[in-house]
């Protein structure tokens, strides 16, 4: 089928009206590379329907609800995930610790809170306003946004959350009180993808830490085409167990 041609203007939506297809975001010419629409509404459905189209919104206090979908795509493929070998001693030490483990959706409103407080890389302020905390904790309430938490003697130490579609895992921000915490998150959420047979991690956009763990950019068409084969598969059940730090292979790390 031939690709959809951008419109000249950025579409403006109405409360629940339908989002353009993700090709009709605007390109490297264009004012905002991967910028798709404004308005709508954060809405359960309207989230829903976003992420199963490869679509997110993003955007700071003042601004309307902005819906983006950049091409190339930055994603971690789980099978490889660049586990160093400091991390994996670290990795080392906290699962053998019995005052450390993993749990997931223990403690939701805390850790997107926390997340709130860490700037977006290159942005100043936060882009997880008061309305986007309420949005995604519905979303987690209807079972779709997810946090992995990292905790140390009963307290949370640091952790991340996502979206969970099927099989098909969205990152979206991490925090740390300890130092490696958001990244032993990290780590158990690739073990947990890994051990249910979620093959990607989509990160949105590229960093530099992103890329040292292992994440690339990949055409977007390829990204929407692995989403849309990973959210037909059922749902993992979203509990962490110690045996699968044993996907890491932590003896082996580079």
């Amino acid at each position: 089928m031939p690709r959809q041609q951008r419109p000249q203007q950025l579409p403006w939506l109405a409360p629940g009206e339908a989002l353009p297809d993700a090709a009709q975001a605007w390109g490297p010419q264009d004012p905002v590379p991967g910028l798709l629409a404004a308005g709508g509404a954060l809405d359960v459905p309207s989230l829903l329907a976003a992420y199963r189209g490869g679509i997110f919104p993003w955007f700071s206090e003042g601004q309307p609800i902005l819906w983006w979908s950049p091409d190339p795509r930055m994603v971690l493929q789980v099978a490889k995930f660049r586990l160093h070998r400091s991390l994996a001693r670290t990795l080392r030490r906290f699962a053998s610790d019995a005052r450390c483990e993993i749990r997931i959706d223990h403690d939701f409103e805390t850790v997107i809170h926390a997340c709130s407080r860490v700037p977006r890389a290159g942005q100043a302020g936060t882009w997880i306003l008061p309305e986007m905390i309420e949005a995604y904790t519905r979303l987690h309430h209807a079972g779709h946004a997810h946090s992995v938490e990292t905790w140390v003697d009963g307290q949370l130490a640091g952790g991340l959350y996502c979206v969970g579609i099927g099989r098909a895992v969205f990152g979206e921000s991490m925090f740390a009180l300890r130092p490696d915490a958001s990244k032993i998150a990290l780590a158990a959420l690739v073990a947990f993808c890994r051990h249910h047979g979620a093959p990607q991690i989509d990160c949105q956009q590229n960093t530099a830490h992103l890329a040292s763990l292992g994440a690339a950019e990949m055409p977007r068409d390829a990204f929407l085409s692995r989403v849309a084969r990973a959210i037909q598969m059922p749902p993992p059940k979203w509990e962490f167990a110690p045996v699968y730090w044993n996907e890491l292979s932590l003896a082996r790390a580079s």
